[in-house]
């Protein structure tokens, strides 16, 4: 499973949104190193897809099912989740694109 982090520098929600992936992913017993790339450019955002930060992306795919086909952006990323917009995404949204991508 090739899972990337994408991220720019100074963006507040970038170090917890890494560590609650680090937690579903030993929670599920996954392991294997997760790619740090660093945006810096809206060039950098076509190039690798990128919703805003932070992003996670599961072997090649944004967490966020329903987003995978929005223009990239070289910005804060907000996250529609159950209990409402915020900038780290939810457990349940990782949970669900990991296991997506075990059964592919």
């Amino acid at each position: 499973m090739q899972i990337s982090f994408l991220y720019f520098e100074g963006c507040p929600n970038s170090e917890p949104a890494l560590n609650l992936l680090k937690e579903v992913l030993n929670e599920k017993g996954i392991k294997g190193e997760i790619e740090l790339i660093k945006i810096e450019s809206q060039e950098d955002a076509y190039r690798y897809k990128f919703l805003g930060s932070p992003s996670i992306h599961i072997n090649g795919k944004d967490i966020e099912k329903e987003r995978r086909n929005d223009e990239p952006l070289y910005g804060c990323r907000v996250y529609k989740t159950i209990d409402g917009y915020s900038g780290i995404p939810s457990r349940e949204m990782i949970l669900y694109a990991v296991n997506e991508a075990l059964i592919q």
